[in-house]
């Protein structure tokens, strides 16, 4: 989903609906605002700010502590060269949270470092690839954006440092 998208849907009115004092939300999106030839989904990066800013707005009229967090890095490699696909989007971010004064785990950073560390092929272990055959893709799929388990379980990890770093309050239930 996106920011616009999300709203349309309907999807963050059922959020606020059952938002209560002392919750935590965590505010991530990117990916899908970027396809601005997309009607319904892609939104500038105006609307991408404004959107971001009515999210964190109705979190703390909530009495609920929003999280913003920049947008994973897509696996975009070309001659063994990393990419970075996001355009402005992260900054909008990174600007907002500090604007509004809300914690930032950015992500963007994070995963940029381990997809850099691991590089061009050691970083496909994370992502959706898969051979034909599979039961979910038979013809296979290579799938850059999208984690696998093993992908999804060491981005947590990497959220998880950011909860410890920003000092969040959620930082004392995470194990050691």
């Amino acid at each position: 989903r996106s920011t616009k998208s999300y709203i349309n849907e309907k999807r963050w009115d059922a959020i606020l609906k059952d938002l209560k004092k002392g919750d935590y939300v965590f505010i991530q999106f990117g990916h899908n605002d970027e396809k601005i030839d997309k009607s319904g989904v892609g939104t500038t990066l105006n609307e991408y700010k404004t959107n971001l800013v009515l999210y964190v707005n109705q979190t703390t009229k909530k009495k609920a502590n929003p999280i913003l967090l920049t947008p994973i890095m897509r696996r975009s490699f070309a001659n063994g060269i990393f990419a970075d696909t996001h355009k402005g989007y992260p900054d909008v971010v990174r600007k907002v949270a500090d604007s509004l004064k809300v914690p930032l785990i950015d992500m963007h950073k994070k995963t940029e470092e381990l997809l850099l560390q691991l590089g061009e092929q050691g970083s496909v272990k994370l992502f959706n690839h898969l051979d034909s055959g599979h039961v979910n893709y038979p013809k296979g799929i290579k799938d850059n954006t999208h984690l696998n388990v093993q992908g999804a379980n060491e981005v947590a990890a990497l959220v998880a440092e950011g909860i410890k770093e920003q000092k969040i309050g959620l930082a004392k239930y995470l194990r050691k």
